[in-house]
Parts: C-alpha cells; structure tokens; sequence
C-alpha cells in the first residue's frame, strides 16, 4: 500500500491484516505492482512537479529498495509483462505540461530501454500474454 504523503510503502500481512514493514521510497509515491514470482515490487513515485518522476525497485525477501530508476514526469501507473523480464511505465505528467509517454524498464538492469509516445496524460497501464 502506498502513503503518497509520507513517501513510503506499507508491507500487510493479508493474513492479520497488519502492516509488517513499511518501506521509504520516493517521493510521493502512487502506484504498485508486484512481479508474479512475488519478489520484486516496483513503485512509481510523482517526485515534485516540473521534475521528472522514479520508480522504486523492493527486494520484497528484504524489504529494501535495490534501484531508483529515472522515468518520465509524474509517473503513475504501473505494470510487469508476463514473463516478468520488463516493466511499463504510465508517465502522466503535470496539468501544464501533460505526459505523453510510457517508459519501457528493463528488470535485469533496471534501464529505461524505450520511452514510446503515446497520448495525453496517461495515468493507467494493463498488459496481457
């Protein structure tokens, strides 16, 4: 779970329903994905406006943040490919200065290998096999 306001994450056991660890990342983070093995979960961060936005890599075995990887502004959603090898990227924008672009990540070298155009201020993002 994010806490855009306090720039960090909370671990919950579904179990308990209890928070087990809470995690510092970026700042003001918005979105959350896990990789289907369970091990990684990555985590946009909006950053401040006019500035470009990062997304936390989380060993979720350690609960620490391995990477910050530089991404287009305010990013928002974001989502793992099936085979888990690449990560998309939503990157929204500000209100005067509108994304336009997603952000394509590398997982094994947590690089941006592409940033594609796409339209106005994209906030979500779903792949499928």
């Amino acid at each position: 779970m994010v806490n855009q306001g306090n720039n960090n994450v909370s671990v919950i056991d579904t179990a308990t329903n209890n928070v087990t660890s809470t995690i510092n990342v970026g700042t003001d983070p918005i979105g959350v994905t896990v990789n289907s093995a369970g091990t990684k979960a990555y985590v946009t961060n909006l950053n401040t406006y006019f500035k470009d936005g990062t997304v936390s890599v989380i060993d979720t075995a350690t609960n620490n943040v391995t990477a910050n990887v530089n991404v287009g502004r305010d990013p928002n959603g974001v989502a793992v490919i099936p085979d888990g090898s690449k990560i998309y990227v939503a990157n929204n924008g500000h209100e005067y200065f509108p994304g336009k672009t997603v952000s394509e990540i590398d997982i094994a070298t947590n690089n941006v290998t592409a940033t594609i155009n796409v339209g106005t201020a994209p906030i979500g993002i779903a792949l499928t096999p």
